[in-house]
């Protein structure tokens, strides 16, 4: 029994917190098994809300919200929470703050929210989040299972960003962001094509392919 609380005590403690594991969470989440670019999921969003910079970013903000606020109460009650009935469990958790999010848009954000339609509300089905819920806040600490989703969280938003940028700039030959409008010059002539469908998909796979060329250089430096 000593012994057991000498860990539950420790678990945080002297090795850095949650015994150095939070620095390798993060990393995981936001580079090595990037949701986006690595795992490719989430892909509806990626390719649906990615036509300006902006969407992208707030539709990145609220899986981080929604990730982290989930993977915190499924680990608060992870232990009284019966094992049959778990999923059923997460995924109120996970549509509570969906809806949490999706209110506060439509009453401070409203053009936002119109743009977005019902993908906010798609959060609920996003696999990144029930993963992340299912794979680590189960089994682990309230600190670990909000770094983790904030992680994978941070990780898919900077992949829409990078999407939503490159499509933006690209297909418009402009960017527009919170209220700043940001042309390239008069000497670009915008590529309707980019802003279309196809141009997802094309953005997405160079996204993954720069990736994973990064990644891959990065292991073999080691």
């Amino acid at each position: 029994m000593a012994d057991d609380k000498k860990t539950s005590c420790t678990s945080c403690g002297s090795k850095g917190l949650c015994g150095g594991k939070v620095v390798i969470t993060f990393k995981e989440g936001a580079w090595t098994m990037n949701p986006l670019a690595i795992q490719v999921l989430g892909i509806c969003s990626a390719l649906a809300v990615t036509n300006r910079f902006e969407n992208a970013i707030v539709m990145g903000v609220a899986l981080i919200f929604v990730c982290v606020g989930s993977n915190l109460f499924v680990s608060l009650l992870r232990n009284v929470t019966p094992h049959r009935i778990r999923m059923i469990a997460e995924v109120a958790i996970i549509a509570t703050f969906v809806i949490i999010f999706d209110q506060f848009l439509k009453a401070f954000y409203w053009d936002m929210s119109k743009q977005l339609g019902p993908y906010v509300g798609l959060i609920i089905t996003n696999c990144i989040v029930m993963g992340r819920a299912e794979a680590l806040a189960l089994q682990n600490p309230p600190v670990l299972s909000m770094v983790d989703g904030a992680a994978n969280g941070f990780g898919y938003a900077v992949g829409l960003g990078c999407i939503g940028l490159l499509r933006e700039l690209s297909g418009t030959g402009a960017v527009t962001f919170m209220g700043w409008h940001l042309p390239i010059g008069d000497w670009y002539t915008p590529n309707q094509l980019m802003i279309l469908a196809p141009g997802a998909f094309l953005t997405l796979g160079i996204l993954i392919a720069i990736f994973n060329t990064l990644k891959s250089s990065g292991e073999e430096k080691k």
